[in-house]
C-alpha cells in the first residue's frame, strides 16, 4: 500500500503517526490532527471563501514533561511544515530589553527557507552527484580539466613527468568512473578545490533585542562576499584545495554543486508561501506572561501585558517585514502551551484568549504511562541507551521488571517532589547506567542484563532518602 502524502492523511492516521512517538494525550492529538487536516480542506474550497477560513489556534494546558512540545514538533515534521518554537518569557514589550514578538515570524521564515532549500538540494542531488563525479575524475587525472589532481602532485614529488595533463583515453575514464561508483576508490586520496565561505568580520556587541540588526549586517557582508566583482578584486568567497579521501570528496562536492544549482529566488517564493499557509509557531511558557492588572508594578513583570498586546496583532493576522519580503500571519497556526500552575488561561487578556479557541488539557503522566514511554516509542529511552552502549560492544538488555521498577521510582519521585513528567526518566536512567557508561570501554563483548534487582540496588536507597533524591534525582 503506497504511503499517503502528509497533507492527505486523515485525522485518525495523523493520530496514529503521533502515537509512534508520543504516549497518551489523546485529546491533544485529536485537536492538532483536526487543525492539520483543516489546512488541506481549506485548499480545496473556492478561492473567495479560502481567505475567510482562519486556523483555529490551540492552547495546551499541562505540566512540564507530558509531551506538549513533542506533539507540536512531530506534527510539523509530519506535515513538512516550517516550525519554530519560542518561549514567551523571552519577549518583552517594545521599549524594554528583550526580543520583540515580530522576531518569531522572522525565525519561522528562516526555518521555511532552510526547509525548502534542503528539499531542493535533495531533488538536485542526482545532477549534482554527476558533476561531482566529473570533478573527482578530473582531480584524479582521468582527462584532467579542473585541476592537476593528487596523482599529479605525487608524480611531481617523485620527479616523474606529469603525463596525466594529456587527456586520458575515454576507456580509462569510463573504467575509473565504474570503479568510483562501485566504491573501490573510496579510500584513495585526492586533492580537490572547494568553495570556502568568506570569513565574517566580528560584529560589534549588540544588546538584547538587536539580534535582527546583527543578522542583517551579517547577511549584507555575506552577500558582498559572494559578489563576483568583489571576488575578482581578491575579496569574498575563495576556493581552497583540500586533500581528502575520494568518498569524502564526492560528498563535499555533491553538496557544493547541489547548493550552486538551487534557484534561491524560487526557494524564497516557495518558502514565503509555505510559511504563510503552513507555518506552525509554538509559543511555550505562555502562562509566564499571563497576569492581571500590572499598574504600579516594577521590575520584569511590568511588560507582561505589553507582550500580550504585541502578540495580539501577530496572532490575529498582520504583515511582518523580513529580509525575504513581507509575510502575512493570517493563516499561520499558533499553538500555545503552559503549565498554568499559578496563572490561568483566563488571566490572559480577553482579546488574546479569543484567538485561541481550542483548549486542551494534557494529563499528568502515571506510572503505566512512564512504562510505555520507556518501551513503546520508536525513539524510546531503552532503545537509545541500548544503542549507545552497543557502540562500545556492550550488549545491555532490559527486563520488563526492570522497566516497571524504573517507571515506579520516577513516578514516586515526581509525586514527592516537583513533577517534571517524562523528563524524570532521563535523570533516573542516567543514574542507573552511570557505572556501566563509565566502564563501557572495559566491558566490550559482555552482555549485561538489567533486572528489577539491579535497579533496586542502584537506585532504591537514593529514591527513599528524600534529601538525597532531591539533589540526585
Amino acid at each position: 500500500m503506497p504511503i499517503k502524502p502528509p497533507q492527505e492523511l486523515a485525522p485518525k492516521e495523523i493520530v496514529a503517526e503521533l502515537d509512534r512517538y508520543v504516549v497518551g494525550q489523546a485529546q491533544a492529538k485529536r485537536a492538532v490532527a483536526i487543525a492539520l487536516r483543516n489546512r488541506w480542506r481549506r485548499q480545496k474550497v473556492t478561492p473567495e471563501l479560502r481567505d475567510e477560513i482562519l486556523p483555529k489556534n490551540i492552547v495546551m494546558i499541562g505540566p512540564t514533561g507530558v509531551g506538549k512540545t513533542e506533539i507540536a514538533r512531530r506534527l510539523a515534521r509530519l506535515a513538512g511544515a516550517p516550525f519554530v518554537k519560542v518561549e514567551a518569557s523571552k519577549f518583552t514589550e517594545v521599549g524594554y530589553v528583550g526580543r520583540d514578538v515580530d522576531s518569531m515570524i522572522r525565525d519561522l521564515v528562516e526555518a521555511a527557507v532552510k526547509l525548502v532549500k534542503e528539499e531542493e538540494m535533495v531533488k538536485l542531488r542526482e545532477r549534482a552527484r554527476e558533476t561531482a563525479e566529473e570533478r573527482v575524475l578530473d582531480a584524479l587525472g582521468y582527462g584532467g580539466g579542473l585541476g592537476m589532481g593528487f596523482r599529479s602532485v605525487a608524480a611531481r614529488v617523485r620527479g616523474e613527468p606529469e603525463a596525466e595533463h594529456a587527456p586520458s583515453p575515454a576507456g580509462s575514464r569510463e573504467k575509473a568512473r565504474a570503479q568510483l561508483r562501485a566504491g573501490t576508490l573510496d579510500d584513495d586520496l585526492v586533492e580537490v578545490e572547494l568553495q570556502e565561505k568568506p570569513a565574517m568580520p566580528a560584529m560589534p556587541f549588540m544588546g538584547p533585542g538587536m539580534e535582527d540588526m546583527a543578522q542583517g549586517l551579517q547577511d549584507m557582508m555575506q552577500n558582498l562576499g559572494n559578489n563576483p566583482l568583489v571576488s575578482m578584486l581578491g575579496g569574498g568567497a575563495k576556493k581552497r584545495k583540500r586533500k581528502v579521501k575520494v568518498k569524502e570528496a564526492l560528498e563535499l562536492l555533491t553538496q557544493e554543486e547541489a547548493a550552486r544549482l538551487v534557484d534561491m529566488e524560487r526557494v524564497t517564493r516557495e518558502a514565503l508561501e509555505r510559511a504563510q499557509n503552513a507555518g506552525i509557531v509554538f509559543i511555550d511558557e505562555i502562562d509566564k506572561i499571563a497576569g492581571g492588572d500590572t499598574s504600579g508594578v516594577r521590575g520584569p513583570d511590568v511588560s507582561r501585558g505589553g507582550v500580550q498586546r504585541d502578540l495580539l496583532p501577530i496572532v490575529e493576522g498582520s504583515n511582518v517585514n523580513t529580509k525575504y519580503g513581507t509575510v502575512k500571519t493570517d493563516h499561520m497556526l499558533f499553538i500555545a502551551a503552559g503549565a498554568f500552575h499559578v496563572a490561568k488561561v483566563s488571566d490572559l487578556i480577553p482579546e488574546l484568549q479569543g484567538r485561541f479557541p481550542i483548549r486542551v488539557e494534557l494529563e499528568p503522566l502515571r506510572r503505566e504511562d512512564l512504562v510505555r514511554i520507556l518501551k513503546e516509542p520508536r525513539n524510546s529511552l531503552v532503545r537509545q541507551y541500548t544503542a549507545l552502549l552497543a557502540t562500545e560492544g556492550v550488549d545491555v538488555q532490559f527486563r520488563d521488571d526492570a522497566v516497571d521498577e524504573i517507571a515506579g521510582i520516577a513516578a514516586d519521585v515526581n509525586e514527592r517532589m516537583e513533577n517534571i513528567g517524562a523528563r524524570r526518566l532521563h535523570t533516573v536512567m542516567e543514574r542507573l547506567l552511570d557505572q556501566i557508561s563509565f566502564d563501557a570501554d572495559g566491558l566490550r563483548g559482555q552482555r549485561i542484563v538489567i533486572d528489577a534487582a539491579y535497579v533496586k540496588e542502584r537506585l532504591q536507597g537514593i529514591a527513599e532518602d528524600e534529601d538525597l533524591s532531591r539533589y540526585i534525582l
